[in-house]
């Protein structure tokens, strides 16, 4: 454990908690021997104060039982340990590996914690079709295909397909889509697909685009425009203007691409670079991820620091749990050096399977990018430090408005969205110290079949229950942060005691509530609030606690509605030939062909169906049977 710059408690004399803390941790080296492993501190309560590993467990504990020369950190988690766990391991490489899973999911007051950790998205080019669809991938990599990423977000993977369909004109709709379309879309139109799905391309033609769009993917782009200079000059001799036109729009596009591409670096090919500022106790972590010597995004985190670990830690830390779930790349390029960089660095190529590098780079073009990806977190966590102090100077005034017992640390808020009765969804934000925690939100599809089209009060307690009784069987003792402080249900003083009435069904009666319902003439700003067994108040139209709530308020909404909207186009999207045993692809294109589409196969009589080129007599009966049966 690296101490910090934090002056020691060495010459002070140790409370009685902290004695009795030392006095805890020496009795344990009697049964400890010199194997790596992982220890746990917990306090009086069991909770788990602290997570680390150890290449020898006995000197690593026997250095907390010497009173003197901890950080003030160290010294505070020693008073509070009440008792230790132990697991021994084989190699200190298992160690650090077990260590920052433990961390991940015990998140200790003490240790450094990624945050967030969602998985980043891809670009696949799948290859089970014979014309290659391109699309957007995000989790585990089951699908047959050539993955190239990952992407820093959603949008960059976004950006950079909507270049590949401008020069390499691939399809992007899918397989069952793609099987129904009897002419071409309205990309095809503005030259963003080369429209396979009517045969206005042979395989062949559109595996060579496949393959210049993935030697792009590769960096290989001075190629590919070599590539298509020469294929228009052919054109162009062989008078085909046309032909030659379009190519000339492609080699623009990708033009434009390299153009917008100049941050690329020239001697980094792939590399994660990671960078860390830190500030005020707080941290910023910038990753800028490069593949095939581009560009491809950055994220920013923004880890818990343990408390005031230093950065050789924090960046330890992060490093290990940011590349439990993701593969690491070949490089990684940091901004700091890290505790222990040959255990890092043996256990990343360990379970990337081959040899991952680790560098802390003091000049040339590596050294620019660190500066480059620091300056960004230095400047992101300005920015948020200036929001943390907005959002918690509301969540004060938010107590005080409300008369709460402090300054609330979650918010729940609740919303419903359906059109009478379909597609009905209910939708739960987040909101913190922090401002919106989005990777807490959570929808509903509402189950409950005997509900009556539009009973917002019934899908309101339908999304309660199954929220809080998840909540009780996963915490009973609400030990996580995952508990709310506050409420907030969009309605009066009627919807405020129905759901109270259902908070104390749960035995769940003491979490404080705050019904939000619309004034006079339903405009902003005139909100009435309601609080069971008092009387309904306002607060003033400039009051920023208002604009909170309302901004909570309408997030709630966004968030329902877009639930809703997706699940409906998802619904209208889906294809009933979908669901029939035995009708893949090739029967599916055949019915399609012969009745045109597929509400007039479910129509068609037993003969018709029959009739059909590829259908046997038996699986006419299947069909027929099929949506028959259904009624």
């Amino acid at each position: 454990m690296t101490t910090s710059s934090e002056s020691t408690e060495q010459d002070q004399p140790e409370p009685a908690d902290s004695r009795r803390g030392y006095e805890k941790i020496r009795s344990y080296l009697k049964t400890l021997d010199g194997s790596p492993g992982v220890y746990r501190m917990l306090d009086a309560n069991n909770r788990v104060l602290y997570v680390g590993k150890a290449r020898n467990l006995n000197k690593r504990v026997a250095s907390y039982a010497k009173p003197g020369g901890h950080s003030g950190r160290i010294t505070r988690m020693i008073r509070e340990t009440a008792s230790m766990m132990f697991l021994t391991t084989r190699t200190e490489t298992e160690a650090l590996l077990l260590e920052q899973n433990l961390i991940k999911q015990l998140k200790p007051h003490y240790n450094v914690l990624l945050r967030d950790d969602k998985s980043f998205p891809n670009i696949l080019v799948a290859k089970e079709h014979e014309f290659p669809q391109i699309k957007k991938h995000r989790g585990a990599k089951k699908e047959k295909g050539a993955y190239y990423g990952p992407f820093a977000s959603a949008g960059a993977v976004n950006r950079t397909l909507n270049q590949l369909q401008k020069v390499f004109l691939l399809r992007n709709c899918s397989d069952s889509t793609f099987e129904a379309r009897t002419r071409p879309c309205l990309l095809y139109q503005i030259k963003r697909c080369s429209a396979p799905c009517v045969g206005y391309i042979s395989t062949g033609d559109y595996a060579q685009l496949i393959r210049d769009a993935e030697r792009f993917l590769a960096g290989k782009t001075t190629r590919v425009q070599a590539e298509l200079s020469a294929q228009m000059a052919a054109a162009s001799e062989a008078l085909e203007f046309e032909r030659a036109a379009s190519l000339r729009d492609r080699i623009k596009a990708l033009t434009q691409v390299q153009q917008s591409q100049g941050i690329n670096p020239r001697s980094v090919q792939e590399a994660d670079v990671i960078a860390l500022h830190m500030e005020g106790g707080q941290a910023c972590v910038q990753v800028f991820f490069i593949r095939a010597n581009q560009n491809w995004g950055n994220r920013d985190y923004y880890p818990r620091t343990g408390a005031g670990a230093d950065a050789a830690e924090v960046l330890q830390a992060f490093v290990a749990q940011f590349y439990t779930t993701k593969e690491p790349p070949r490089l990684v390029i940091l901004s700091n050096a890290v505790e222990d960089p040959d255990l890092l660095q043996e256990a990343l190529s360990g379970q990337a399977g081959r040899k991952v590098e680790l560098s802390v780079p003091q000049r040339g073009e590596r050294a620019e990018l660190v500066i480059n990806a620091q300056r960004n977190a230095r400047e992101s966590l300005a920015r948020r430090m200036s929001e943390t102090a907005t959002q918690t100077k509301l969540m004060k005034g938010l107590a005080e408005a409300f008369d709460l017992d402090g300054p609330p640390q979650r918010i729940e808020v609740y919303d419903n969205s359906h059109i009478q009765g379909t597609n009905a969804v209910g939708a739960m934000i987040v909101s913190g110290p922090e401002g919106f925690e989005k990777n807490q939100y959570r929808k509903f599809n509402i189950k409950d079949q005997s509900l009556t089209p539009g009973d917002d009060f019934g899908m309101m307690k339908e999304v309660l229950t199954r929220r809080f009784q998840r909540l009780l069987k996963e915490d009973p003792d609400r030990e996580t942060a995952q508990w709310p402080d506050l409420l907030l249900i969009d309605g009066g003083a009627g919807q405020v005691s129905a759901v109270a009435g259902i908070m104390e069904d749960l035995g769940v009666d003491d979490i404080a509530m705050i019904g939000v319902a619309k004034g006079i003439d339903r405009d902003a700003g005139k909100e009435e609030f309601h609080r069971r067994g008092q009387a309904p108040f306002a607060l003033r139209q400039n009051d920023p606690v208002l604009y909170f709530v309302q901004r909570m308020r309408d997030e709630a909404h966004r968030f329902a509605i877009g639930t809703h909207r997706a699940k409906r186009a998802k619904s209208a999207l889906k294809n009933p030939l979908d669901e029939v045993p035995g009708v893949g692809a090739t029967r599916k294109r055949a019915l399609l062909a012969h009745f045109g589409s597929a509400k007039a196969v479910t129509r068609a009589g037993l003969a018709d169906l029959k009739a059909v080129s590829g259908i046997s007599d038996s699986m006419a009966e299947t069909i027929y049977d099929y949506f028959h049966e259904r009624g």
